[in-house]
């Protein structure tokens, strides 16, 4: 599944592209990409022709894009706050590919064709193969921690993420005390710090020396603020390096790959040499998934 990494590329491609753009005709091609939408696909076309994008924001593994609100031509949409936005979640294998009107993806389930003031006509094809991903038209609401802010309503679960300036890090710090679980489970628990998943959550703890099932409770505060230290750092560089992409579903709007799977430490290297003490990285089952990690490095210790 597309982490925080990737979803932030992605945002960061289709801004410049979809803002103060008006959505000139919307098609689905496979309903099943509406499972979080309110309504028929009908309501989806028809609220969504001839809107217009005012940006693109994002919160974790969810990416939005605001819509106008106000339909006065006299009024410049993006002094107006918007009340719903465009909610795109990429499930496992989702894909936003920025084209030109020419152009038609395989597996392309809802298209969008948008006229931009500057670039002219453009194409949104929101691919999917495996279809756990969607989109959907939300309504705002006041975020709960910050004043002013607004987040659709599917998203207000979710937590901010490590790399976003309103992340309290004493407020997750208490947090994490409190919990009664592997600190691995907690990095992928969503309310609690959004956009880590399992390749991030490995690079992190490995950098970091912790074990993946290190009790949360066992964790002292220094240890604490070193992992999240070294979340924010492999985060940073992923996202530098454009995500990692180990097939063709992970793609900038471009379709163009990243290349952080070149740099990664854990994640994925069972039985290749530790970089820091050259014994083999093992691989664990964890929730389904793996864990990656190094049995010297990283051993679970006591309180």
């Amino acid at each position: 599944m597309p982490e925080l990494p990737e979803v932030e590329v992605v945002r960061a491609g289709l801004e410049p592209a979809v803002t103060l753009s008006t959505i000139s005709a919307v098609t689905v091609f496979d309903e099943r990409s509406l499972r979080r939408h309110v309504g028929p696909s009908e309501d989806f076309v028809d609220r969504l022709t001839g809107a217009q994008f005012l940006g693109a924001s994002r919160r974790g593994k969810f990416l939005w894009l605001p819509l106008a609100a106000n339909t006065d031509p006299a009024v410049a949409p993006d002094s107006v706050a918007p009340t719903h936005a465009l909610v795109v979640h990429l499930g496992m294998s989702g894909q936003v590919l920025l084209r030109d009107r020419s152009t038609d993806d395989h597996l392309t389930r809802i298209r969008l064709d948008i006229e931009h003031p500057d670039h002219g006509p453009l194409r949104l094809n929101f691919v999917d193969q495996r279809i756990f991903g969607s989109m959907a038209i939300d309504r705002f609401m006041p975020a709960t921690d910050v004043a002013g802010d607004i987040v659709p309503s599917q998203v207000a679960h979710i937590a901010r993420d490590p790399l976003d300036p309103h992340f309290d890090d004493s407020r997750f710090f208490a947090a994490l005390s409190r919990r009664k679980t592997g600190i691995k489970r907690a990095l992928l628990d969503q309310t609690l710090i959004s956009g880590v998943g399992n390749i991030y959550a490995d690079e992190s703890l490995w950098a970091a020396r912790i074990h993946y099932d290190q009790p949360t409770a066992t964790l002292s505060r220094a240890r604490a603020k070193t992992l999240l230290a070294e979340v924010r750092l492999v985060l940073a560089k992923a996202l530098a390096e454009g995500g990692t992409s180990f097939d063709a579903q992970y793609v900038n709007v471009n379709g163009a790959s990243g290349y952080f799977s070149h740099s990664l430490n854990a994640y994925g290297q069972q039985g290749v040499e530790c970089p820091r003490c050259g014994r083999p990285i093992v691989r664990e089952s964890f929730m389904n998934r793996g864990s990656h990690f190094c049995p010297f490095c990283q051993r679970v210790r006591s309180a």
